[in-house]
């Protein structure tokens, strides 16, 4: 570069190159340039035409041999000065270049924030209003209790909001801080009774995300309730105030200044309510005054008192209903925790003002039944020797014990089963965990659901946490996605290897064993694994260490702490997505996986070939029909093997994949809205 500066420069400044027959014409000019060093102003002065003739005068008296060297240096001098110049502007140039670059990353990242920023704020604003009519909706509740007003206006009121939330919404935006008469004097100013078309659900569970979650009972709640307001019903759940609650989630949080009193043990007790949004769906939490070591425990459940601390929330649930003036068309119960309110109901609770309402049963687990002397009934207000028989209470197989599960089976108008794989009819006769026979005389009114996700949360289309955003029809952000992920993870980094995930909570859940034959036979064929436990916390587990030692390799990567966005990143950039089992209510790893293009394939062993027989029972759902035309009875190998030689198929079964929609908005909502449909009939 130096010797291109050197012959450039001359023709660049207009100095004609020196030499003897040329040395009289020599007139240098101005050079002005931009220095970084001692001169004045940082600028290097060439000498001015005045200067030159002066110094030829002077030099008259040299000799006329040494005149045409020295000018000779002086012309390079000046060369070799503006060289420099020109050097130190080039990396000027550069140094404003790369400013520049910089300014423009930075921008656009700015923008992408503004973006970000504008999104969230519009999805606030849709909460807000929300959090506006479930404010609205318990103050009414708080009315009622105080005595304001009666059962009849509480309910006109109820409609009102229901039939027109987004006009309600707006109209009370500033009106919520004011007293309960000033607020009760504009709802009567602008009541206006239309006939409500949604239904009005009243969930009575122990679990909801995110206030307080153990199980898939809470995930469900929440999304089968979000879905459900989507379409215009209106939902809202009763819970424990347990000490342990995550009280961060809830907007609004308020303690109703009125006395509320349920039965239990022979007496009234006193409890204090509270009332919330979360996420958009009015909660009210049921706090026992007498009772109040009953939901201040380390764990939700396990403890010898289980009984008496759920039937007395229960109660207290129907008590509250009754008193606060709610007629809902569904009161919706869970598990054997709250299966005692069916006969509650129908017993003691339908005859005040309850007519219209109907009970539904949801059973996630048969495993925990909870068996009990029949005379603990008596604590919550029931009649021992009424429901202690064969076709009520009775436990099937201990006679001499009453089972709350068979009891909120028996009293519920609908019972829904939620299982993502298995049919009616293969749970009647053989998963019902000692209530088969029960099950089989209400056949008629048992239906079964799926498990759904969050198809807003979940969705590579939008994805905030993905580099690059994809679509069934457009998968080239898919393969960024893999890229991206084997960079993070320090994989060799190429789309066309095939990169298998495996997601789980807990290591009880995966057979290692059978895992590890699986990781060893398919990292022969360059096959790239990610293992990760989704859990915030790491943890020490001595079979996993083993496991993982025993499979190590290059291709091979366990994550003990998985993030949210790391966890969105796998299912993006994996091919296959190993699961432990495709009935996975807690995590929903299947259905996440075929959002994001990825293979949900079960964890078996290469050495051993399923051999299932296909239930053709058509009482099974979607989910499980779609899965077994498809990935179910498919091991890792065999999926290998399609994708090498048949692409083509593979690729259009990942795309069919990816455009069902399995959420909470599909299926299980159907499901459960033509079950609230047929209890409105009944």
């Amino acid at each position: 570069m130096e010797t291109l500066i050197n012959a450039a420069i001359p023709w660049a400044f207009g100095f004609p190159k020196f030499n003897a027959s040329n040395k009289h014409r020599v007139k240098p000019r101005i050079v002005r340039c931009l220095r970084k060093n001692d001169e004045v102003n940082g600028l290097f002065e060439a000498p001015s035409q005045m200067d030159l003739e002066g110094h030829a005068h002077m030099k008259m008296s040299q000799s006329p041999e040494s005149e045409p060297d020295t000018k000779h240096n002086e012309i390079w001098q000046l060369f070799r000065e503006a060289q420099r110049n020109i050097l130190y502007l080039n990396k000027q140039r550069l140094m404003a270049v790369e400013e520049l670059k910089k300014a423009e990353r930075e921008k656009e990242k700015l923008l992408d924030r503004i973006q970000k920023l504008e999104e969230e704020n519009q999805a606030d604003a849709g909460k807000d209003k929300l959090s506006i009519l479930w404010e609205l909706l318990l103050r009414i509740d708080s009315m009622v209790l105080k005595g304001m007003i009666d059962t009849g206006e509480a309910s006109d009121f109820r409609r009102l909001v229901m039939n027109s939330n987004a006009i309600v919404a707006d109209v009370f935006f500033d009106l919520m801080q004011r007293k309960d008469v000033e607020l009760l004097a504009e709802l009567r100013h602008f009541s206006d009774k239309n006939k409500r078309n949604g239904f009005h659900i009243v969930h009575i569970c122990t679990e909801m995300v995110p206030v307080v979650s153990v199980g898939s009972l809470a995930s469900y709640v929440t999304g089968l309730s979000h879905a459900l307001q989507r379409q215009g019903n209106l939902v809202e759940v009763i819970l424990p105030k347990y000490a342990s609650l995550d009280l961060d989630e809830v907007q609004g949080l308020r303690e109703i200044e009125a006395e509320f009193y349920s039965y239990f043990n022979g007496q009234l007790q006193g409890n204090r309510i509270w009332t919330g949004v979360v996420y958009g769906i009015g909660v009210t939490f049921i706090q026992p005054v007498r009772y109040s070591t009953f939901f201040t425990r380390e764990r939700l459940y396990g403890y010898p008192d289980d009984f008496e601390r759920f039937s007395y929330f229960s109660r207290a649930s129907l008590d509250y209903i009754v008193k606060s003036g709610k007629q809902p068309d569904v009161l919706h119960i869970h598990n054997w925790e709250t299966a005692i309110v069916g006969p509650l109901f129908w017993d003691v609770f339908v005859k005040q003002g309850l007519g219209g309402t109907r009970i539904m049963l949801t059973c996630h687990d048969f495993g925990s039944q909870c068996l009990e002397q029949p005379d603990k009934l008596a604590l919550c207000g029931l009649d021992s020797s009424r429901l202690h028989r064969s076709d009520r209470l009775q436990d099937n197989t201990k006679g001499h014990l009453a089972n709350i599960l068979k009891g909120g089976v028996v009293y519920s108008n609908k019972v829904v089963i939620m299982s993502s794989m298995h049919s009616k009819e293969s749970i009647i006769r053989s998963l019902g965990h000692g209530l088969e026979s029960t099950f089989t005389i209400h056949k008629d009114k048992l239906l079964i659901a799926p498990y759904g996700f969050d198809k807003f949360t979940w969705d590579p289309s939008r994805d905030k946490f993905l580099p690059e955003n994809y679509t069934a029809d457009n998968m080239k952000g898919k393969a960024v996605c893999k890229v991206a992920l084997q960079q993070h993870l320090g994989l060799t980094e190429h789309a066309s290897v095939i990169l298998v995930g495996c997601i789980f909570s807990e290591v009880s859940d995966v057979d290692l064993e059978n895992l590890k034959e699986v990781v060893l036979i398919a990292s022969r064929r360059d096959v790239q694994f990610v293992f990760t436990r989704l859990s915030k916390v790491p943890s020490k587990n001595t079979s996993l260490d083993s496991f993982l030692e025993e499979i190590k390799d290059e291709n091979v990567r366990f994550i003990d702490k998985c993030d949210e966005a790391l966890s969105h990143l796998i299912f993006a950039g994996s091919d296959i997505i190993l699961c432990p089992s495709f009935h996975d209510p807690m995590l929903q790893v299947p259905l996440k996986a075929m959002r994001y293009g990825a293979a949900p394939i079960a964890i078996t062993s290469i050495g051993k070939r399923f051999r299932h027989v296909v239930d053709h029972d058509f009482q099974s759902t979607k989910l499980s029909q779609f899965l077994n035309t498809t990935f179910a009875y498919m091991s890792l190998n065999e999926a290998l093997d399609e994708i090498k030689s048949n692409s083509m198929q593979w690729n259009q079964k990942i795309m069919d994949a990816m455009t069902k929609d399995f959420s909470w908005d599909a299926e299980c909502y159907d499901i459960h809205i033509s079950a609230y449909t047929a209890l409105k009939n009944l």
